[in-house]
């Protein structure tokens, strides 16, 4: 996400975020198989995936907000 703020252009910043969002979905993932395997209780599990997922929304937005401005 920081390197985001570095972009060089409009075009850029978005594609830097849409791997910011990639890299957070598969953040939710590894979370996923961490609850399966029993590493992480299910409390530390709803916790950590709910504040993934509010970041992925954020992500999200700023890139919808982003492109809506760019046309």
């Amino acid at each position: 996400m920081r390197e985001a703020l570095n972009a060089q252009s409009k075009m850029d910043f978005i594609h830097k975020l849409s791997i910011s969002q990639k890299e957070c979905d598969e953040t939710v993932y590894w979370l996923e198989l961490l609850f399966a395997t029993d590493y992480i209780s299910k409390e530390e599990f709803e916790n950590l995936k709910n504040k993934a997922l509010e970041i992925l929304k954020m992500i999200r937005s700023i890139i919808i907000t982003t492109k809506s401005k760019n046309s």
